[in-house]
């Protein structure tokens, strides 16, 4: 009974010391395991920290190196492929010889205009056909030329026998001046017209081109970022500009021209029209007339 209890004892002592040693190396396990929990709101915020704020800013750094630095008008053309570049200058000349040829061909016609009215005023003042030619003398412009074709006819007509002939000749000879003042007027309008009509195509060329620059530069990176579609797209915009501004002022000039052209054709033809009425009054008075109707008709009689 002795050795009965005392082996119990000594089982009971056994499972005591290993109740004691056993749970030691278990939470010696289990400690790594908690430990990420104990410490995980101090490393995951530094861990979610540098993920999404590091690689943006990368990707933003070789954008910025990839874009023109310039993208003002001169910053793209200087940028610009060679065929580009030709376009846009020849657009900006075909704008800067618009504007010279409106400047002078205005002021040739203001003044061309002007010197006519001031011609038909006289011409209705004027009592006799001398008393003009006597105004006109020492003159070189269209209403002075209009009056000198008429005295060239009267002197070539001095023997005619009928004034009907005369009238018709002398009206022959205006409505020849009166054409070729036109065709002189019309000189440089042409331009206007071939300058609007064919520049919007040639931007629309430039744009072409940059767009399938632009499609190239996407074929050869493999990829279709902004920094590769950007500045061929930005090329081909400005070439469309450039297209219309010099295309949009030429037509609206091309216009204003061919109205003025008009109205001056027109105060042509009212100074011709003058020119006739003074000379068959100064023929109904015999003005021109170095001898009788009579005596002329004897001598062709005989």
């Amino acid at each position: 009974m002795i050795r009965y209890h005392h082996k119990y004892r000594v089982v009971l002592a056994a499972v005591i010391v290993v109740s004691l040693v056993l749970p030691a190396p278990l939470f010696a396990q289990m400690a790594p395991a908690a430990s990420p929990s104990t410490t995980n709101p101090q490393t995951t915020p530094e861990t979610s920290y540098r993920t999404p704020h590091i690689q943006p800013p990368a990707a933003s750094t070789e954008i910025a190196l990839k874009l023109p630095r310039d993208l003002s008008p001169w910053g793209m053309f200087m940028a610009a492929d060679i065929v580009v570049k030709s376009v846009m200058v020849g657009l900006v000349f075909a704008s800067v010889l618009t504007w010279t040829i409106w400047f002078a061909k205005a002021i040739e016609l203001m003044i061309a205009r002007r010197r006519m009215r001031a011609a038909i005023e006289a011409l209705n003042q004027a009592s006799s056909w001398g008393e003009v030619i006597e105004c006109v003398k020492g003159r070189d412009n269209r209403p002075a030329a209009l009056l000198r074709a008429a005295e060239v006819e009267l002197r070539l007509s001095a023997d005619a026998m009928s004034s009907t002939g005369l009238k018709e000749r002398i009206a022959s000879r205006l409505e020849r001046i009166e054409a070729a003042a036109g065709r002189h007027m019309i000189r440089g309008t042409g331009i206007l017209a071939s300058i609007g009509a064919t520049a919007p195509f040639i931007g629309l060329f430039g744009t072409v081109w940059g767009i399938m620059n632009s499609f190239i530069g996407i074929s050869k990176s493999h990829t279709t970022n902004l920094a590769v579609v950007a500045p061929g797209i930005a090329e081909a915009l400005l070439a469309t500009a450039l297209g219309l501004v010099a295309a949009i002022p030429a037509v609206v000039m091309y216009n204003v021209f061919s109205r003025w052209i008009a109205e001056y054709r027109a105060l042509h033809a009212d100074a011709a029209a003058e020119i006739l009425r003074l000379i068959s009054r100064d023929l109904d008075r015999g003005a021109f007339d170095q001898r009788p109707a009579e005596r002329r008709r004897a001598m062709a009689a005989e």
